[in-house]
């Protein structure tokens, strides 16, 4: 089995996919000066330019063959689209290649790197940040700064593989954690999933509201703006987080529903004592959460 015979300051690294997430991870390389050559692969001609333009990579391509010369390959596309490039990128790449994604959901993207070819070394990864704005035009360089960056072995994953990959996270300014896929689903489905469908849902009843009454979203203010922002997420994007991981949000999507069915008996009965526990249950832990 093959293993990664090389520093991340001597490898080329592809990047497959430069919207936010792989240009910013692009941008983070370059100014770091942290590897030999930096590769991008997106299918979106104006974007290729602008990376080439800029100095954020060396060469530039839509098409997946140019990442062969590449010893690291990174995955930076919407879930769905890093699997069906899997296969592809099995084809082209060389013993010892590391393959790495930066997928939202990491179970069913494990389960698809596990048909890789023997010769190639796989490992899930998936930085903890983001923003609701996407495209090239939207990287940063400091997107990475001091966020865990999960990263999900397979069992076939080697230990010098994985000492790579906590490298390359060191070189973004991340912080590593090393986590089972599962539990991974399992956890940003409550902490990242839940909370999009939720602003999701808001701006839908919002808007089901001011269809009745065209002066809803003139009141709107701050508290309201603050909480929906996760709908304006990249739709796209968000399918395929969610679908592939839709045992686990729509679990916690119904158990959402449950509290919010208990706080609306609480306040439909004037339940005065009960709703206060609620609230302030609520409130503490947001502020031992975020206050300390």
């Amino acid at each position: 089995m093959g293993e990664p015979a090389f520093a991340l300051r001597d490898a080329t690294v592809a990047i497959v996919g430069l919207g936010l997430m792989g240009g910013s991870l692009a941008r983070a390389l370059r100014e770091k000066n942290a590897c030999k050559e930096l590769i991008g692969i997106d299918r979106d001609a104006p974007t290729r330019e602008q990376a080439l333009t800029r100095g954020v990579v060396d060469a530039a391509s839509a098409d997946l063959a140019l990442a062969s010369q590449a010893n690291v390959i990174i995955l930076a596309t919407p879930v769905r689209a890093i699997i069906k490039q899997l296969p592809r990128v099995g084809a082209i790449a060389h013993t010892h290649t590391v393959v790495i994604d930066l997928g939202s959901t990491k179970r069913a993207i494990i389960r698809a790197m596990e048909s890789l070819p023997a010769h190639v070394q796989p490992i899930g990864g998936h930085p903890m940040c983001g923003r609701e704005t996407s495209g090239f035009g939207a990287a940063d360089a400091k997107l990475f700064a001091n966020v865990v960056f999960v990263l999900t072995p397979l069992e076939r994953t080697s230990h010098a593989t994985l000492t790579f990959a906590m490298s390359l996270v060191a070189a973004l300014g991340a912080r590593p954690l090393v986590l089972d896929a599962e539990r991974h689903d399992q956890i940003v489905a409550a902490i990242s999933h839940l909370p999009y469908a939720l602003a999701a849902a808001l701006m839908l009843t919002a808007d089901a509201r001011a269809r009745a009454d065209e002066l809803t979203f003139t009141l709107a203010a701050s508290g309201f703006r603050d909480t929906s922002r996760l709908a304006a997420s990249d739709p796209a994007m968000m399918l395929d987080i969610l679908l592939t991981n839709r045992e686990n949000v729509a679990e916690l999507v119904r158990a959402s529903a449950r509290q919010l069915h208990r706080l609306a008996d609480l306040i439909a009965d004037n339940d005065e004592t009960a709703l206060r526990a609620r609230l302030t249950s609520a409130a503490t832990k947001w502020r031992e959460l975020f206050e300390s």
